[in-house]
């Protein structure tokens, strides 16, 4: 089986002339379906790059992406936009709700972009928010949630279509402490019990450390990861990624 996401020799790069800097420098990684990676690094190390191209909402400057062994250069703007909402779940740090709709019509704003009937939104929608325990809060105002509660909806939203990959950008970075336990349990408990590739942009050590796997940036290169079979081969047009799934010695840097 191909990873279900798999990027090869990756650069992007921003401006030009002296104006001009590079965010990645030549990054290849592999990351198999159920897996939980954190992505680290300082601040310009070019995390959130990365996240951005995984998660195809941004192009590279050169190098390939693929999801599920099938490459993504080719797709036209329509097909990322389907794409992404039916495979990828998206939880960021600011939560991104709409403060005077409610929870229920935040959570289930995906499966109606998707054009899912309004019955079966409030289904799926309802479903989901019991099982992250806020049903009670389906009918309330996002304004008027807490930031932990938010954050949850946020979650709720991420899996209401089933994706197979969620991208949390430091899901617990407005989060006291113990709030942001909960957090990282829902977010492991979808990973380990459902199977959701999780893919975690952070600063936080005991989060990163909480994943299968520590991808470590900086200036736009991978510079620590642990050692892991690459599955193979790769789909045409991405060459296989070394062992480890980093492939350093690309010249380039974050200024």
């Amino acid at each position: 089986m191909p990873a279900v996401l798999q990027v090869q020799d990756l650069v992007k790069s921003y401006g030009q002339g002296d104006a001009g800097f590079t965010a990645l420098a030549g990054v290849s990684l592999a990351i198999e379906a159920g897996e939980s990676v954190a992505i680290v690094g300082k601040s310009g190390s070019g995390k959130s790059t990365l996240m951005h191209l995984l998660a195809l909402l941004d192009a590279p400057t050169s190098g390939a992406v693929a999801l599920h062994g099938a490459p993504t250069a080719s797709m036209s703007a329509r097909e990322l936009n389907r794409v992404r909402n039916a495979s990828f779940g998206f939880v960021f740090q600011q939560f991104y709700l709409t403060a005077n709709q409610t929870v229920l019509e935040n959570v289930v704003l995906p499966l109606k972009i998707a054009g899912v009937g309004a019955a079966e939104r409030k289904r799926r929608g309802l479903a989901v928010l019991e099982r992250l325990e806020l049903a009670e809060k389906a009918h309330s105002k996002a304004v008027d949630l807490s930031g932990g509660q938010k954050q949850r909806v946020a979650i709720a939203r991420a899996v209401v279509n089933d994706p197979a990959v969620i991208f949390a950008d430091e899901p617990t970075g407005n989060l006291d402490s113990a709030t942001g336990t909960v957090v990282q349990d829902i977010l492991f408990e979808l990973n380990r019990q459902r199977g959701i590739t999780l893919v975690v942009v952070t600063h936080d050590a005991d989060l990163a450390g909480r994943c299968d796997r520590r991808v470590q940036l900086h200036d736009g290169r991978i510079v620590e990861t642990p050692a892991r079979t690459v599955p193979g081969p790769a789909p045409d047009g991405v060459e296989a990624a070394p062992e480890g799934g980093a492939a350093l010695g690309v010249t380039g840097g974050v200024r």
